[in-house]
């Protein structure tokens, strides 16, 4: 806000820096699967490479990652439903607290069918802002696609435009980027879950990694285009969200724009909830490893009634409580402590795959050197970026 106008015509830049960093950190993660082919992730690289104390910080960041990501998640499906039914905006923490507590019982009951039931949010989100997005060109190259109006009540109010070389302006743009960056959590779930895929795992694995990141990239680069376009605005109490803002530019206000806006902000709130449940089945995962090593308590390895680690996920959902309660179910709150953790674990899993790499010296050894040095070395100045301009 504080650039004015002018901060839409920033916005691409930053996203494109963005999606280069989505590259590369999928690179260097197809690595982690290829080697670690049974079960990885920072911890177990961590651990391989550098030792336990290394690893304990990687379990730390991880572990907060995956409460975080809980707490996020549940958050921000909620405002899906308030930018739909504005009128629930007082019963805003009831209902997130409620959703968590309904995946927790879900998963301590032992969802079988999961991966299923959830493959289906995916989907029908993708297909939605696909529809969204076609749409969206379709009315931009007939010139009825619409500019919103950036001062309307309850929207973060524009400054003025300024140069971008000052201090501050640096600064701004850092915390912008900071906050791009944190849509990049949720890729290092593959490498903690290889296991959990069908045989051969690492093969599944890797190409349901290029998959994902591919369409994160896509919506990513769709949603900061149509923002930019169409000057989507963020607002005070997080809702209308951008993505309601650009569905309704897009879709029009006829009966069928309206009925695809629905189905939007329900594919929204589905699969926010969806990936808030994917926590379910990598923290007590991660934790279990933790546990055996011996820097968490034992209770932490023991499987409930239904198989499932019931003590990890008991946790997790104790944390996304909590962080709910503290930060008043805020997500620009919330958002400072995601992106922390997990660019943490993408810094020591770099780092780790280089130690790997120069230690063996597998075929291609240079490339994967290089990659994974560069990912490490990236992803540590952006937690440096971070731990500055977040706290």
């Amino acid at each position: 806000p504080a650039f004015g106008l002018a901060a839409f015509t920033i916005l691409m830049p930053m996203t494109g820096v963005v999606l280069a960093i989505l590259l590369l950190i999928t690179l260097s993660y197809r690595n982690v699967i290829a080697v670690y082919t049974k079960t990885g992730g920072a911890y177990i690289v961590s651990r391989d490479n550098f030792g336990p104390v290394v690893a304990q910080i990687a379990a730390v960041a991880l572990m907060l990652d995956y409460i975080v990501t809980l707490a996020i998640q549940s958050a921000a499906g909620v405002a899906a439903i308030i930018s739909t039914f504005p009128s629930l905006a007082p019963w805003k923490i009831p209902m997130i607290l409620s959703v968590i507590v309904f995946l927790t019982y879900g998963n301590l009951r032992g969802v079988k069918e999961a991966g299923k039931a959830f493959a289906f949010p995916t989907y029908f989100f993708v297909g939605c802002m696909f529809i969204v997005f076609g749409m969206g060109l379709y009315r931009l190259a007939n010139g009825t696609l619409p500019v919103l109006d950036t001062d309307l009540p309850g929207a973060v109010p524009l400054g003025q435009e300024q140069g971008l070389l000052t201090a501050t302006a640096i600064f701004i743009l850092l915390r912008a980027f900071a906050n791009g960056g944190s849509s990049l959590t949720g890729l290092e779930a593959i490498s903690d879950g290889v296991a959990l895929f069908k045989a051969p795992e690492h093969t599944n694995a890797k190409r349901t990694m290029v998959i994902m990141s591919t369409l994160l990239g896509s919506l990513v680069l769709g949603v900061s285009w149509f923002a930019s376009h169409i000057h989507a605005v963020p607002y005070e109490d997080e809702s209308p969200t951008v993505i309601s803002q650009i569905a309704k530019a897009a879709l029009g206000t006829g009966s069928f724009g309206t009925f695809m806006f629905i189905l939007v902000q329900a594919a929204t709130m589905l699969i926010l909830f969806a990936g808030a449940n994917t926590t379910y089945s990598a923290f007590p995962l991660l934790v279990n490893f933790v546990a055996s090593d011996g820097y968490l308590p034992r209770q932490l390895t023991k499987r409930g009634h239904r198989l499932a680690f019931s003590n990890g996920i008991l946790l997790l959902s104790g944390g996304g409580l909590f962080l709910v309660i503290i930060t008043g179910g805020s997500v620009e709150h919330l958002v400072a402590f995601y992106a922390l953790g997990v660019f943490t674990g993408f810094t020591l899993a770099g780092f780790g795959m280089t130690k790997h790499a120069l230690r063996t010296r597998p075929a291609q050894w240079k490339w994967k050197v290089f990659v994974n040095f560069l990912a490490g070395s990236i992803s540590l100045l952006i937690v440096v970026i971070f731990s500055i301009v977040k706290f």
